[in-house]
């Protein structure tokens, strides 16, 4: 019975030296021998050779045409057929969920071939598509818990008032928490929605060109009486006038949820400061407040899905604003970063590029 080996498929049908690939380079080597002893012929008169002589050089052509084609075929095998049955094999474990899959190159950096540069593109894409999963399971998760959250809230407020035994202000306290649960319900969704059509490309950015100073006034105003409520400073320091090319409408919802945060996060009595600048590499946009700060963890996980720094959830907010300004400002060719010391605030930074009829020459 033949050895099957570890790495056989019961779909492959042909192997890639099979024996009419075999005989059709031993043919090519034997019509070339053929030749090559007619060629010689033409000098030499084998009639006036020894029998012997003869049959020895004819043997020896087919045994050098066998061999030939031999080593020919081991060296396919070795160096394509084995690569790609071990590739074949790993994409197999990869359809079947397990991302710990991992193709060693076959050959140092200075000689990579094409094979170990497509060994390189596999293990790349099998780690991405492992975070991808890992990113879909906390997405379950993270919109499970989002959702029961207010629902249980609504839930247990409309259960006391079924009651009838509260008086006028505590019904209206329920009512108000019934709201306030509904609101958060209703902005997750909106988010969910708007972040998913982002992320598909179904809502594609409109660049226009407008007054982004212009845009940054009217959107802090949106939150005046916030920051008054809380008493907190708020500082603005923009250039009269900065042309952008962009989406204003996406722009709007970047603007709103920096603002928003740092107001959010930002203690009574606290400073919130939003400041302008442009330069020949484009223009910056800095949101900073004296809250509460983060550690390098939290910095590092902010802008994913429903990743919230208040693990208690005491604040409003489903962790899917950051999320939205990331990936509206990478459709607008433009960065956001973030800088943050514990205990003393953070600042977000967004940097977008010049029009290009304004970028310096």
């Amino acid at each position: 019975m033949k050895k099957q080996s570890r790495f056989s498929d019961e779909r492959v049908k042909k192997e890639l030296f099979p024996l009419p690939i075999f005989l059709l380079f031993f043919g090519m080597f034997a019509v070339l021998t053929t030749l090559q002893m007619m060629i010689i012929g033409q000098f030499i008169d084998y009639r006036s050779l020894p029998a012997a002589n003869v049959a020895g050089v004819l043997g020896f052509w087919v045994a050098a045409s066998a061999a030939v084609t031999l080593i020919t075929g081991l060296i396919i095998r070795r160096r394509y057929q084995k690569p790609i049955e071990e590739f074949s094999e790993a994409a197999r474990r990869v359809a079947a969920g397990d991302f710990s899959v991992y193709l060693p190159p076959r050959h140092t950096i200075d000689k990579r071939t094409h094979l170990d540069v497509l060994f390189v593109d596999f293990n790349k894409m099998v780690e991405e598509l492992g975070s991808i999963e890992t990113l879909k399971t906390d997405f379950f998760s993270n919109v499970s818990h989002e959702i029961k959250t207010p629902l249980a809230v609504i839930q247990t407020n409309a259960e006391l008032l079924q009651t009838g035994h509260l008086s006028e202000a505590q019904r209206r306290e329920c009512t108000d928490t019934i709201l306030q649960a509904t609101r958060r319900l209703s902005n997750l969704i909106t988010n969910m929605l708007k972040l998913n059509k982002l992320e598909k490309q179904v809502i594609q950015p409109m660049p226009q060109s407008y007054d982004l100073c212009a845009q940054l006034c009217a959107c802090a105003l949106q939150f005046e009486d916030q920051w008054e409520r809380k008493h907190i400073e708020f500082d603005a320091d923009l250039e009269d006038r900065a042309t952008v090319c962009a989406d204003e409408g996406l722009m709007e919802l970047v603007w709103t949820n920096l603002l928003s945060n740092a107001i959010k996060f930002t203690p009574e009595g606290g400073r919130v400061t939003l400041r302008q600048t442009s330069g020949p590499d484009g223009i910056t946009v800095a949101v900073s407040d004296t809250g509460c700060g983060m550690d390098p963890g939290t910095m590092a996980k902010i802008f994913d899905k429903f990743y919230q720094g208040d693990t208690s959830h005491a604040t409003e907010g489903n962790g899917l604003g950051l999320a939205l300004v990331q990936r509206i400002l990478e459709l607008s060719d433009g960065t956001v970063s973030v800088t943050s010391t514990p205990g003393k605030g953070s600042t977000f930074t967004v940097r977008l590029p010049l029009p290009h009829e304004e970028v310096p020459a």
